[in-house]
């Protein structure tokens, strides 16, 4: 089994022959997706479809539950991040967040 050592080693190492020309780096390319918008309507649907009541939906996006009610009633917006919290939440993926704990 590896250890953290040991990988930390084998990456210098690496790094190493690729700079004296004796070998290839290794890249990782991602594709950020752009930031989906939600109508207010779309916002009370994923709220409602995690069962959560304003208040603890206010709690998960980390605003207060006065933000909750004037998304919801399309008074103001949410932004990126927490459009990217609404799409967590409508892909029901949110069991993948580390701030989130079954009861």
């Amino acid at each position: 089994m590896s250890t953290l050592f040991d990988d930390l080693k084998e990456g210098l190492q690496e790094a190493i022959d690729f700079e004296q020309g004796n070998g290839k780096a290794k890249t990782v390319t991602f594709m950020i997706e752009p930031v989906k918008k939600y109508s207010n309507e779309d916002i009370k649907r994923i709220r409602n479809k995690a069962g959560m009541t304003q208040s603890v939906f206010a709690n998960y996006m980390g605003v207060s539950p006065k933000t909750v009610e004037a998304w919801e009633l399309g008074r103001t917006h949410p932004t990126g991040p927490a459009y990217r919290l609404l799409d967590i939440l409508a892909e029901n993926k949110e069991d993948t967040l580390s701030f989130i704990r079954k009861c």
